[in-house]
């Protein structure tokens, strides 16, 4: 069974395609991903019996934390690193192609809302710009540099440029992303108020420890009105991952064709939930066909009866950390 390349994966539009690409992604990592392998192996499962989606073993995402997680013997071009208090062991996902990152990215985002270059893409990403390793900084960036707009870039505390900037993009008309860490969105609606009601706002999680949690409902019932818009964007992602799902509003999430959720039992991990039951986030992802695609998250949710998702929570005992890390 041979390895699916880019344009394999990124055409796929079927459940036929996935279910074929995924199984030789998975044939391909378990033989080539030692971590993988023995961890396959340690659950006493022969790999050369999984025969359908639904019987492929997913890693604990905590080996991303202590182990170099490669099913190739390329060099490594980039490591992505996630977020984290002083102390903590952080993750650490070693890619071996960016391009499967970009192309991923990329495409999604053309799946989701069109043409990156109709945009002016504004990033306030404070916490994430002061430090090294960042995806969400690198896949930013990128879409920063493929709108090609001289008014897209990035913010750090300079809040009053900012301001001024959603000022000119909407007496422009120009369609406009602004994408930001929860609590960087918060901060700047304490001091600025804009009625924008065109204005893409996207939440990417994380207080970071700079502000109390808050419920979905009401963080994003905030934005609406410091922004003046009906719907909050979300951005579910992370740093083992090189695949997003995205949320146009109420926290309902889709995957882009490549990208699967599946929930699984809290009580046996090897067992998975029919859609409406509550349960640990298994993730399934293609572009990670040179580390490891198949990804149990220490995030609780859901799938709802029409295959979209919502992320409830996390489990107690996990590090607080990266993208997306609302209790609801």
């Amino acid at each position: 069974m041979n390895t699916p390349d880019k344009q394999q994966v990124f055409s796929i539009h079927n459940t036929t395609d996935f279910d074929q690409a995924t199984l030789q992604v998975f044939r391909h990592q378990a033989k080539n991903c030692s971590v993988y392998g023995q961890f396959i192996s340690g659950l006493k499962i022969d790999a050369d019996k999984i025969t359908s989606v639904e019987q492929i073993p997913f890693l604990p995402i905590e080996f991303f934390k202590s182990h170099r997680i490669l099913s190739t013997n390329a060099p490594v071009e980039l490591t992505f690193t996630s977020s984290g208090t002083t102390g903590m062991v952080t993750s650490r996902h070693l890619v071996s192609d960016k391009t499967w990152y970009e192309d991923s990215f990329r495409d999604a985002f053309q799946l989701f809302y069109g043409d990156i270059r109709d945009y002016t893409v504004l990033a306030l990403l404070p916490s994430y710009l002061e430090r090294d390793g960042s995806s969400l900084i690198y896949m930013v960036d990128d879409l920063i540099k493929q709108s090609q707009n001289p008014d897209s870039g990035f913010f750090l505390y300079n809040h009053d440029e900012l301001y001024h900037q959603l000022q000119k993009q909407q007496a422009a008309k120009r369609p406009t992303l602004l994408i930001g860490v929860t609590f960087g969105l918060l901060d700047f609606i304490e001091s600025y108020q804009i009625n924008f009601p065109e204005l893409i706002v996207m939440e990417t999680g994380g207080m970071k420890g700079r502000r109390k949690e808050m419920i979905r409902e009401e963080l994003h019932d905030t934005l609406c009105k410091g922004f003046g818009v009906s719907h909050i964007h979300s951005e579910y992602g992370m740093t083992e991952l090189l695949s997003q799902a995205y949320s146009k509003g109420d926290g309902i999430f889709e995957c882009p064709p490549w990208m699967k959720i599946i929930i699984r039992d809290t009580n046996d991990p090897i067992s998975t939930l029919a859609k409406g039951k509550t349960g640990g986030i298994n993730v399934i992802d293609l572009a990670n066909i040179n580390s490891c695609s198949f990804i149990a998250t220490q995030d609780l949710g859901k799938i709802n009866t029409d295959g979209a998702f919502e992320v409830l929570g996390r489990f107690d005992q996990s590090d607080i950390r990266g993208c997306n890390l609302l209790i609801a």
